[in-house]
């Protein structure tokens, strides 16, 4: 099965400038776990996802041991979101991006998956996104060709 009979479109998507804030909510919309972030030709930059954005809300190790009587107070922590709600995801997102063409197989999306540790790939051909497939798409269609659909059992 190849990636193009697996992939999802059309695509949300965001730019860098897109805010904290909005680029959350739109993943609750949209009952999403990541965006690809283009910029405005297009391009591919990056992906934000939920991860990316709960890591934001945390500090880096460094600041973490040099500032440790602040992080003690979780409340005042939670509080931070209103400080980085309008800042742009650029400052966030993954600007390492793994991708794959849509005429791949779904096993070796899957693998490079596994391989680097990440959720989904954006499809990229002739140098555009033209979708995304993500690790439960893969799942999803494997166990329903391979093993069939069936109703829970009622206890």
């Amino acid at each position: 099965m190849k990636v193009r009979e697996v992939m999802v479109t059309p695509l949300v998507t965001v730019t860098p400038r897109t805010t904290y804030e909005d680029a959350a909510f739109l993943l609750q919309e949209y009952r999403l776990n990541g965006m690809p972030v283009l910029d405005e030709h297009g391009q591919l930059l990056g992906v934000i996802t939920e991860k990316d954005l709960f890591r934001a809300l945390y500090p880096r190790y460094e600041e973490y041991l040099s500032e440790f009587e602040t992080y003690i107070d979780q409340e005042s922590q939670e509080d931070d979101i209103d400080d980085i709600r309008g800042q742009p995801i650029e400052k966030y997102m993954s600007h390492t991006v793994i991708t794959i063409g849509p005429d791949a197989h779904i096993l070796q999306a899957g693998g490079l998956m596994l391989a680097h540790n990440v959720h989904r790939l954006p499809v990229v051909e002739n140098g555009k996104l033209v979708g995304i497939i993500t690790r439960e798409d893969i799942y999803d269609k494997i166990v329903k060709k391979h093993l069939g659909t069936r109703t829970a059992k009622k206890k």
